[in-house]
């Protein structure tokens, strides 16, 4: 390690291995499977070149990820988390738990497209609404990045990049700020679609039942004066 807090605490060693700027954010892209160096590029656009390379090098080192070589069609050569490296998964569901309730700093800014669908991960409650659970897959298409789910009895029990193996029961075309809007409670989800801001085929109360899910608990605004 380059640069070490120098103490015996797992909570500091934890910030050695994952606390240099971007470092968590790598870790982040990674949490729905094996990425590209280009990908990554895409998915961060604020980090430079050197940098990313840098964090990569670091995190392979700690045996946080690895590489691999991608089978054909999508023949090249990938970064992935190790198994201790995918272990950050909690952290990083209470991570955005907690700043989500910021009183301070406004959530702005862009976000990758798998922050979007790992956004809905975290905050889903399938139990959250008045109706039953329910069962379903989806495939949805954000821009040009393709993600299958599954809920099971209300339990979100599949979350990865790629199409559907089977026909799902819903299948959304849309793009990533305008389904980031509909999770957020900014727009109807009807709204979306009449607008033509969102298309979807298939089983369309499934679809209002997963979009419903997200429960992201905001900070109240403190009073005036």
């Amino acid at each position: 390690m380059t640069r070490t807090y120098g103490e015996g605490c797992p909570i500091a060693l934890s910030l050695d291995i994952v606390g240099e700027r971007w470092a968590l954010l790598v870790v982040r892209e990674l949490r729905l499977g094996p990425r590209r160096y280009t990908d990554l590029q895409q998915a961060l656009p604020g980090i430079t070149p050197a940098v990313l390379s840098k964090r990569l090098k670091e995190l392979e080192e700690y045996g946080v990820l690895r590489r691999r070589e991608l089978q054909p069609p999508a023949a090249g050569r990938a970064y992935e988390l190790t198994e201790w490296g995918a272990g950050l998964e909690p952290v990083f569901q209470a991570l955005a738990r907690w700043g989500v309730r910021s009183p301070v700093l406004p959530l702005t800014g862009e976000v990758s497209a798998d922050s979007v669908m790992l956004g809905l991960r975290t905050f889903f409650d399938g139990d959250g609404g008045p109706r039953e659970p329910w069962t379903a897959s989806y495939e949805i298409t954000l821009d040009r990045d393709v993600y299958r789910l599954r809920v099971e009895d209300g339990r979100l029990t599949e979350l990865a990049r790629g199409t559907a193996a089977a026909a799902p029961d819903v299948v959304v075309r849309t793009t990533k700020a305008a389904w980031q809007a509909v999770l957020d409670g900014e727009e109807p989800l009807a709204d979306a679609v009449a607008a033509g801001r969102l298309t979807v085929t298939g089983d369309h109360d499934a679809l209002r039942r997963l979009a419903d899910a997200p429960r992201k608990i905001r900070p109240t605004p403190a009073p005036a004066g």
